[in-house]
């Protein structure tokens, strides 16, 4: 997750203005799961995450595995420790956060759409107990 997050960072400094914003986020929400780990284990969480940052911003093709050894609390290298994950499952969990979040945006524009609708008026959209316009009795 810290190797995607930093590639992202990297991708965000190359853009301008709020084209930038999804990538920031998406560092921010991939740099929680190493934080949560360190924090799991004891570890400071600060410098944990610090030093495995720098280490995949130096020397970033010899560094791209390292994480955090989830019973130390030290950064580690992970294809040193043995430790992988199948690519197959890390794709899915990220298509399925993206569909979620865009779930959720969807939402919240149906939510806040009717909000507006209805700030104008005080009832119901459709009286369902009254005549239709044009046959009241």
């Amino acid at each position: 997750e810290m190797e995607i997050a930093h590639q992202l960072g990297l991708k965000a400094k190359t853009l301008n203005g709020v084209i930038q914003w999804p990538y920031k986020a998406v560092t921010s929400a991939l740099e929680i799961i190493p934080r949560t780990l360190a924090q799991n284990c004891g570890a400071n969480t600060i410098r944990t995450i610090t030093a495995l940052r720098a280490k995949h911003a130096h020397e970033q093709e010899k560094n791209v595995n390292w994480g955090i050894n989830g019973e130390t609390g030290e950064i580690a290298d992970m294809a040193a420790l043995g430790i992988w994950e199948p690519l197959a499952v890390k794709l899915q969990v990220y298509k399925t956060a993206f569909e979620t979040a865009i779930l959720l945006l969807r939402i919240d524009d149906i939510v806040s759409g009717s909000k507006k609708k209805d700030a104008g008026d005080s009832g119901p959209a459709v009286n369902h107990g009254a005549a239709p316009e044009g046959m009241e009795m």
